[in-house]
């Protein structure tokens, strides 16, 4: 027989991989679309001067903010947890994809690497907890 405290454990590991990614992926929404024609030359080599650059930025983090709304969701929610998860796993999964086809089409961006390298962690991690952990 499982105990309590066993079970809280179990469901802080699961849930930990969303918060975390949850954490990470609001942090990026902000830096890409809270003030972008400041903060981003901050981080990058262009300016975001025109309107339409700025909307794409913001509409990124609309999209980033959203995901990691969802992301928090599946962690109070345990019915949310596994779609959650799986949500997770397609947009890291999706990051990691473009980010190696930029690799190959582009170069090795020195910037990005250690993102990649973290994305495949989150890849993997929620691919991980949805084999093995419970949804219980």
């Amino acid at each position: 027989m499982i105990s309590i405290k066993a079970l809280k454990v179990n469901k802080t590991i699961k849930n930990l991989h969303l918060g975390v990614s949850a954490t990470i992926v609001f942090g990026v929404a902000l830096i890409y679309g809270f003030n972008p024609n400041r903060i981003l030359p901050l981080f990058f080599d262009f300016t975001v001067d025109n309107l339409e650059l700025k909307n794409i930025f913001r509409a990124v983090m609309g999209l980033y903010i959203g995901f990691a709304i969802y992301w928090i969701i599946g962690i109070r929610k345990s019915e949310y947890w596994k779609n959650a998860t799986i949500s997770n796993v397609i947009f890291m999964g999706g990051l990691v994809f473009g980010r190696l086809l930029s690799t190959i089409l582009d170069g090795v961006s020195i910037q990005f690497t250690f993102a990649l390298i973290l994305e495949l962690i989150g890849m993997i991690w929620g691919i991980y907890n949805l084999k093995k952990v419970s949804y219980s």
